[in-house]
């Protein structure tokens, strides 16, 4: 200390004897003093920065390149060196300070105060850059796309920043933190009101990962939000979704553990995309098979081996239990309706487009005043939306356009021309 002393005591007596011939008062010699060697330390300290920057920094940054790792390359993207270039001020300001002024604790407890905080704000700013940086280095990794951590590190990023203000205060009123805490406990209320959607969405954010309800990449449908589309981001409070019409949804963390959503990521890795639409049958066009018609299916590729062996299977049949044919009521016969049926599972079955590994069935719905679905119930193949569509599009044309081969109409609703030709054939 009496180094420091005679240090300081030296500059005071030269810069003394350089201003005495001014007449000035001791008081503004005090002053000049202290403003030209703040201005000294400062400048040094510039001078620190400047070659940590060209120096030190072109260096690190030199090797970075160098390694064959490409992880450390995030360090520099995030610009980690570029922070901790600032400790170089720090350390001249704080020497040079005390060179100065050590034995005036007044001027020293001044700069000290503002390197203090100085140092907090660089230590902080690194430290969030470093998180960055680990942020891209774990999205490297596969496992990543599935447990996202940007919301954990969002959390840290604020319990720093609120540790930096906490810092702050102490060394500006001079008190502990400590004691900042012990006084926060009367403000625990505000904070919760303040922090809730933090609160609520750290919660909720460890529950979708833990559980993988939600990942970047998933199309998930949230009516309650007026979300259809991709995730595109999960943070702290919010979940970005990118919907199909190019809108982008946002929707707090948290709803996504109390509301119900859709998560499409199951079809996806099925390999299949479900179609069940049906189309509606005229009920009063359903009718027995009459050998004529029969002999019209057998030419329909899909059918001709199933109109020979059921038609042989009834024959058998009827004649074991020595049915009268005469009338068709009696025994076993085959139906336009059910020989269409075949015809559409074979059909379907045999389509390029459609995942013969899962559930495909053709089949009868409840009877309703429009007639009587047919359902198709099979997995396209294609799962890309418009790709989706194109399949399901091309199955039902063919459908629609084969329907009266096979003596079935399809119901539909009377429209104005059908009145017209009502009113028309009456006319006539």
């Amino acid at each position: 200390m009496d180094e420091v002393s005679a240090k300081s005591d030296w500059f005071s007596k030269w810069f003394y004897q350089q201003v005495e011939p001014l007449n000035i008062s001791d008081y503004w010699i005090g002053v000049i003093e202290f403003l030209v060697s703040g201005l000294i330390i400062l400048l040094l300290s510039y001078l620190a920065y400047i070659i940590a920057r060209r120096f030190f920094l072109f260096a690190v940054i030199r090797m970075v390149r160098r390694t064959k790792s490409k992880l450390d390359d995030f360090l520099v993207q995030r610009k980690v060196f570029h922070r901790l270039s600032h400790l170089a001020p720090v350390i001249v300001i704080y020497l040079l300070s005390d060179w100065f002024w050590g034995d005036h604790p007044e001027k020293l407890k001044i700069f000290q105060d503002v390197v203090s905080l100085y140092l907090t704000a660089v230590i902080v700013m690194s430290f969030r850059a470093l998180l960055n940086a680990f942020e891209d280095i774990y999205n490297t990794f596969p496992f990543a796309h599935e447990r996202p951590i940007k919301g954990y590190l969002q959390v840290i990023h604020l319990i720093a920043i609120i540790v930096a203000v906490l810092v702050a205060v102490s060394i500006i009123f001079n008190v502990e933190v400590l004691s900042i805490l012990a006084g926060m406990g009367a403000m625990a209320a505000v904070l919760m009101l303040v922090f809730r959607d933090s609160i609520l969405g750290l919660v909720a954010g460890i529950q979708l990962s833990a559980n993988r309800m939600v990942r970047v990449g998933d199309w998930i449908s949230m009516p309650s939000h007026n979300a259809d589309g991709t995730v595109m981001e999960i943070t702290l409070n919010t979940v970005k979704v990118r919907n199909w019409d190019k809108t982008i949804s946002t929707i707090p963390t948290y709803a996504m553990v109390s509301n119900s959503f859709v998560n499409w990521r199951g079809m996806e890795e099925s390999g299949g995309r479900r179609i069940a639409r049906a189309v509606h049958i005229d009920i009063r066009s359903v009718k027995f098979c009459t050998p004529e018609m029969l002999e019209k299916f057998r030419k329909i590729h899909h059918l001709k081996d199933y109109i020979d062996q059921r038609q042989k299977e009834i024959e058998e049949y009827n004649r074991t239990h020595n049915i009268d044919e005469s009338l068709p009521v009696n025994g076993r016969r085959m139906t336009n309706l059910g020989v269409f049926r075949k015809y559409l599972e074979n059909y379907v079955a045999n389509h390029p487009k459609i995942n013969e590994k899962m559930t495909l069935i053709i089949r009868h719905l409840a009877p309703t005043e429009k007639g009587l679905p047919v359902q198709i119930y099979a997995f396209s193949g294609e799962q890309e939306w418009a790709k989706y569509e194109s399949v399901q599009a091309d199955i039902f044309d063919h459908i629609l356009a084969i329907i009266p081969l096979f003596e079935l109409r399809v119901f539909q609703n009377p429209s104005g021309d059908d009145f017209k030709e009502l009113v028309g054939s009456f006319s006539n």
